[in-house]
């Protein structure tokens, strides 16, 4: 494929087929996207109409080996370089045994029709032969591609030529000097040749992203198997292996970690540059690297399971997906090759009938440039190569996103609504404060995690947490009690000790007023505050809260910058949320809403004429990322919620969904621009290759400079593309 009209030949032709639903093809990656009732349709049919459009498919059911792909794609190049090459020597040799102001230096030989014939031919339908391919196929099915104007243009200068040397005394008979145009066929050809060659080194850059994702997986895993340890090819390794990782190897695929501990650096899949400790009971992921010390892990996934394969088949599936501008551009296209085959021929049957003599060469002569300046490959190029830069540009630092309309969608996002717990926050509650009214520090938190030992409550894997960190002593308990809703009670040393909320306090008669104070002011803060008693009175208050994550009130504050309404959700009471919120900055906050309430919340918004994007982590969040314009889910969050989300955050980095929205603002503002430019270019050219300069200025565009400023416009678009891998994010 090499333009748009290409695409659209390609989709029409599947979407024909009895039981396709839709069909997308993507000529960056040179992808199609086949969605069909297997009942009714198979490969052959599939294959079938890709090849009666004048194409040929290559069916993907089985995983690509991407070395056999690299070495595919380098043989083509070289090929591709090598007809480059031939066409455009033989051109030269013709050019200057035909030009007027170069023959008389060349040798009698080369001034020769006869052998400027034998010169031309295998240039003309060996090296161009992929036109008429593309073209025969095209026309039987009555449409027309960027391939039926080069094959239109070259033929009818190839055939005039033949016809010149022929029969010269016809020629000079109708007036007409007998001068053949083989060099505009066989330059033209090289050149149209030239221009692909350097679009597909090109482009092979928009792909880096997934080469270097592929690069990252790890060969081979030390496994245990029987007492031993043995080293496998990775693709042998199965859920439940225990495999044993040293310091400097890769993780090879994702686990949990079974013994010793160690730093490991992820910012592969997070971004983040800082290597994260990992001890007993801890996630690692396939493809980082271990940094300090040994440790033993257990699969949990592997193969095409992993989050480093599940981070390649998103990326793929976002670079083969199309964009709403890009269907705008297909639709022109579709109607562009039709239009220019009539400019042309107004063009031959404007200068035959009022040009100046010769009138049959002027004529052929700017009918070629027209039909050679219009071939729209800058236009099939300008959306699908930023797309595919931008999708992995944001792979690089851990923003995944699912498809081509997400990215375009995210630049119009005027309103991001976030969860509060696993999002703003870190989920996890943490100790923050604990206040000492008799005692000390140290004896109150060995007093509180003690009495907590025994209980269920997810506040108390806070507070033992904090004393192993602070190392208190954890003593026995004795006659434990849980108080549902209240709190626990036991005995430490034959002391009774009480640890709850206000109600334990008031049933077991210990009076807190004189503190009421302090309590009232840590839960204004949003924190949940447990109260410990020894012996019938008050010894300390300890709070407890879901601290805000580091990130989350520069990424707030990034937000507010770019003129975004921010808006908080959450289950929590009022006085909580507008604590958090304040940490924040967040103005806007809507408490107490029940997990079915929050995609009522973001329709809310939307009729109100909002662009939502919803950033949450739950299983509860999924209907409101759904229902969003854009859903954004954090990379720690559940599958259920990556899997309603248009793009994760791996590393669940608040400030990342600044950096997706900026990202979709550049890639859009590049692809706008890239579009500018290809329908400019046309627009401005086209007539220049009618002859609109020449009444004035006595100017006409030969077919070869038309060949040239075409292959400039492709590679022109790509680069510009390109330049998304330079965009800091």
């Amino acid at each position: 494929m090499h333009c748009a009209s290409c695409v659209i030949v390609i989709e029409q032709a599947l979407k024909k087929i009895p039981g396709v639903e839709s069909a997308t093809v993507n000529i960056a990656t040179e992808k199609g996207t086949v969605s069909f009732d297997p009942a009714v349709v198979t490969d052959e049919h599939i294959s079938s109409a890709v090849s009666g459009a004048g194409y040929l498919a290559v069916l993907n059911s089985k995983e690509e080996n991407e070395d056999e792909k690299k070495a595919a794609k380098s043989k083509e190049l070289k090929i591709l370089r090598n007809k480059v090459y031939f066409s455009l020597v033989i051109g030269v040799l013709i050019l200057w045994g035909s030009f007027p102001m170069l023959m008389d230096s060349a040798p009698e030989l080369l001034r020769n029709f006869w052998f400027q014939l034998l010169l031309a031919t295998p240039v003309q339908f060996w090296i161009g032969l992929v036109f008429y391919r593309a073209t025969i196929p095209a026309l039987k099915h009555r449409t027309a591609n960027m391939d039926t104007l080069v094959a239109i243009g070259t033929t009818i200068a190839y055939l005039y030529s033949v016809f010149v040397t022929i029969l010269p005394e016809t020629v000079k008979s109708a007036g007409i000097d007998p001068m053949p145009y083989f060099d505009v066929a066989t330059i033209v050809i090289g050149l149209i040749l030239l221009g692909r060659y350097f679009e597909a080194r090109a482009k092979a850059g928009t792909g880096e992203a997934i080469r270097k994702l592929m690069a990252l997986q790890a060969k081979t895993a030390r496994v245990l198997r029987d007492g031993k340890e043995i080293d496998i090819p990775i693709e042998q390794v199965a859920v439940g292996d225990l495999i044993r990782v040293r310091p400097g190897e890769k993780v090879p695929v994702d686990g949990i970690v079974s013994d010793g501990s160690s730093s490991i650096d992820e910012s592969m899949v997070t971004g983040e540059s800082i290597p994260i400790e990992k001890t007993k009971g801890a996630t690692v992921v396939g493809a980082t690297m271990n940094k300090t010390g040994t440790f033993t892990f257990q699969a949990t996934k592997v193969g095409s399971d992993t989050m480093l394969a599940r981070v390649i088949k998103l990326v793929e599936e976002a670079q083969g997906s199309k964009a709403p501008i890009q269907r705008v551009a297909d639709l022109v296209s579709s109607y562009f090759v039709p239009i220019v085959l009539m400019l042309a021929i107004f063009t031959f049957v404007l200068w035959y009938v009022f040009g100046p003599a010769p009138v049959l060469t002027f004529a052929l002569l700017n009918t070629i440039a027209v039909l050679i300046i219009a071939c729209p490959c800058a236009m099939g190029l300008a959306t699908p190569t930023a797309i595919m830069v931008g999708t992995g540009k944001g792979a690089e630092h851990g923003i995944l996103i699912k498809d081509a309309e997400s990215l375009e969608l995210a630049h119009k996002i005027d309103t991001v609504v976030f969860d509060k717990t696993g999002t703003l926050t870190k989920g996890t509650p943490e100790v923050t404060d604990i206040v000492v009214i008799s005692g000390d520090r140290l004896s109150a938190l060995s007093l509180s995690a003690s009495i907590e030992k025994g209980s269920e409550h997810p506040l108390a894997e806070a507070i033992l947490k904090l004393a192993e960190t602070e190392k208190a002593e954890v003593r026995e308990v004795k006659d434990f009690k849980a108080i549902s809703g209240k709190g626990v009670s036991g005995f430490i040393n034959e002391e009774k000790v009480w640890f709850g909320n206000r109600k334990l306090m008031t049933e077991a008669n210990i009076a807190i007023a004189a503190n009421e104070e302090n309590i009232v002011k840590l839960e204004k803060e949003g924190k949940t505050v447990m109260m410990l008693a020894k012996n019938g009175k008050l010894e300390a208050l300890v709070a407890v809260s879901d601290t805000v994550k580091e990130t989350a009130k520069e990424g707030v504050a990034s937000l507010r910058a770019l003129g975004i309404n921010v808006v908080m959700i959450t289950g929590d009471n009022t006085r909580t949320a507008q604590a958090i919120g304040e940490k924040l900055g967040i103005d806007n906050i809507l408490a107490e809403v029940m997990p079915e309430g929050k995609e009522i919340e973001v329709r809310k918004l939307q009729a109100e004429g909002k662009q939502v994007a919803m950033v949450g982590d739950g299983i509860n969040d999924a209907p409101a990322l759904a229902a969003a314009d854009v859903g954004i889910a954090m990379g720690t969050g559940t599958d259920v919620a990556m899997e309603a989300a248009d793009i994760t955050l791996i590393n669940s980095d608040i400030r990342s969904v600044v950096s997706a929205i900026k990202l979709s603002k550049t890639t859009m503002r590049v692809i706008k621009q890239n579009l500018f430019w290809a329908f400019g270019y046309n627009a401005v050219l086209i007539p220049v290759a009618m002859g609109a300069l020449y009444p004035f200025t006595g100017t006409l565009f030969s077919p070869i400079l038309a060949s040239l400023a075409m292959a400039f416009s492709s590679v022109s678009v790509v680069m510009n593309s390109l330049r998304l891998k330079r965009m800091k994010i």
